[in-house]
């Protein structure tokens, strides 16, 4: 078995606009909380456009943050979006 290391930009997404925090809103409050939250920076989409992003999240509560990253990873070309989150908020 080989390992494979691929480029990890830290600086690819970028929070655009502010947000309020996500505590106490419901699920559509939260995406629309985030829309236009994210942008990718003209410097930044080479490493983007056509590519297999994986983004990486500590929590999931909604998927409204890797939703949005998600959509912004592909409006700036990247060719699909894989999402990791380590831990998931189950509701009770």
């Amino acid at each position: 078995m080989f390992l494979t290391l691929k480029p990890v930009g830290y600086e690819v997404l970028a929070r655009i606009k502010a947000t309020r925090p996500q505590v106490g809103l419901t699920r559509a409050e939260r995406a629309d909380n985030l829309a236009r939250a994210f942008a990718v920076p003209d410097h930044e989409r080479h490493q983007v456009a056509r590519r297999r992003i994986l983004l990486i999240d500590d929590v999931m509560t909604s998927a409204a943050t890797g939703n949005a990253c998600a959509r912004t990873s592909l409006k700036a070309g990247a060719s699909a979006v894989d999402l990791l989150v380590f831990a998931v908020v189950a509701k009770a």
